[in-house]
């Protein structure tokens, strides 16, 4: 079994520590120093491999090559695709049914202003693509508006040509991560932030999370739908609505999660793929 990485983080490290303690052959394939030939791998064809690395343009790329030689790959391309692609997710959450927040894409400072109108101030603007909280921005009146959009137009990349326009959800002061491990949720955290941001990378604090019977099933039926097999899954709390879902990361970190649930994910994980391994 090959685990895909860029940088042997602690998770990867628990992954690979897991699965051999299961008994599992383990490469660890630092795709940065390995090439990958599209017309037959330089060393053995694993059976299954697990993608950990943190570009995404990297683990898109790399899981595309191992899958070109009939390796199967968690998360597959299209799953990682679609989660990599804020706007794709959300558009097939709520194609099928899935509770989100009010979302729409805009490709102008003009477009921008009629959905301000629409939803009202405050609303949040971020990438499609992007991960820990960055080039998100709060925006609280027309001014903001006009400043954040003018700064986003003129950035450099591809990636400041589009921008997704989301209402501003007020939950309390905390978002929930759900991990889904096939068709389990073994586990999920708070995160809490006086901030508006929680990600844990931006400063929110993780605390244990109750999984009721409501928010297993809406994050096991938005992993069905974007094809996921090990997710991290953001959910909001809506005073009003309910639970909202929000974003869907096909490359979870969980190592603050075993710091404050004491759930032995990484093993979780292990024992997933050791059971799918040429199924």
């Amino acid at each position: 079994m090959a685990v895909i990485y860029e940088i042997l983080r602690w998770e990867e490290k628990a992954i690979i520590k897991s699965l051999r303690d299961l008994g599992i052959s383990v490469i660890p394939h630092y795709i940065k120093a390995k090439p990958v030939f599209i017309n037959g791998l330089s060393e053995d064809v694993p059976d299954l491999a697990i993608q950990r690395s943190i570009s995404h343009y990297v683990a898109m790329e790399s899981t595309i090559a191992f899958e070109a030689h009939g390796v199967r790959v968690v998360n597959n391309s299209m799953s990682t695709a679609i989660c990599m692609d804020k706007l794709w997710t959300i558009s097939l959450l709520a194609k099928n049914g899935i509770p989100t927040p009010k979302t729409a894409v805009v490709f102008s400072y003009e477009a921008a202003q009629e959905v301000a109108n629409k939803f009202n101030y405050p609303l949040v603007v971020k990438p499609i693509n992007g991960s820990w909280g960055r080039l998100i921005s709060l925006i609280r009146d027309s001014e903001e508006l006009r400043s954040i959009m003018e700064h986003r137009t003129y950035l450099p990349g591809m990636l400041s040509k589009a921008h997704l326009m989301q209402e501003y959800v007020r939950k309390p002061g905390r978002d929930i991560r759900v991990f889904v491990v096939g068709d389990e949720v073994p586990v999920a955290i708070y995160r809490i932030n006086k901030h508006w941001i929680t990600n844990t990378a931006r400063g929110g604090k993780a605390i244990p999370a109750r999984v009721d019977a409501e928010l297993e099933e809406i994050s096991l039926k938005a992993a069905k739908i974007v094809g996921g097999e090990i997710l991290g899954i953001d959910v909001f709390e809506d005073p009003e609505r309910g639970y909202l879902v929000n974003e869907i990361n096909p490359i979870p970190e969980f190592k603050n999660t075993i710091a404050v649930t004491g759930y032995d994910l990484p093993r979780k994980i292990a024992e997933y793929l050791v059971s799918n391994v040429r199924q």
